[in-house]
């Protein structure tokens, strides 16, 4: 993998290479991982079955442009678990705007996540309303999409135009079964990646198997 600030480590957990980030967080746990101190970091493994963006590096994920010092806008948080190790790669000098709809969800991301990690803000919106998130100060570095609604692309595009600097990436999940249930996963993925080609370059497609059935993630370059 590329990454010009590689925040990422691969460690042995009891003899087991695993893919982890150093804890920003010292001693706190988010999803029960496994913890590990190795010389004077801590490092915290991290689960390709709990984290989409965990099972895309499995997966042969090229480049990864969330790295030391990144400011992310991340939607559709959820309770926390691959934004926590945002939070760790971008460290304390970056930023992640953590949009999630669902105030339950929410609740449950602010106590055990974002209560704990000064480098994440919590935004308690919907993310087809971009402009209502007056926390976020824009051009982003990154924009990652993880939400589950038939419209996600057009979703994550309005939000790339309203916050992603110029040359910024976006990281799209794309839920194929939220899209279209009578298309193969593959067929909608191209579709998805077709409505993105007027303003973004297509930098890697990724199927998620077997760590996330029906799932796939489109990383894609922003031209304005």
């Amino acid at each position: 993998m590329e990454n010009e600030e590689d925040n990422i480590f691969w460690v042995k957990i009891e003899g087991e290479k695993r893919l982890a980030t150093i804890n920003l967080v010292p001693g706190n746990q988010v999803y029960r991982e496994k913890l590990v101190k190795i010389d004077d970091e801590e490092f915290r493994a991290w689960d390709p079955y709990r984290s989409k963006l965990g099972a895309a590096i499995m997966n042969g994920l090229e480049v990864l442009p969330i790295v030391r010092k990144s400011t992310v806008l991340y939607l559709g948080v959820s309770t926390g678990t691959t934004a926590s190790h945002v939070s760790d790669i971008v460290g304390p000098s970056g930023i992640v705007f953590a949009v999630e709809h669902s105030s339950r969800v929410a609740r449950d991301f602010l106590e055990r996540v974002a209560t704990f990690r000064s480098n994440i803000v919590p935004i308690l919106q919907d993310a087809r309303s971009p402009k209502e998130y007056f926390s976020v100060y824009g051009p982003v570095d990154v924009v990652y999409v993880d939400i589950a609604q038939p419209d996600q692309t057009e979703i994550a595009i309005l939000n790339c135009k309203t916050y992603l600097k110029k040359g910024g990436y976006m990281m799209l999940v794309i839920k194929t079964r939220s899209i279209d249930v009578t298309r193969e996963p593959a067929q909608v993925m191209r579709s998805e990646a077709k409505k993105l080609s007027a303003n973004f370059e297509i930098v890697q497609e990724i199927n998620l198997e077997p760590y996330e059935g029906d799932h796939g993630m489109i990383i894609a370059k922003y031209l304005g």
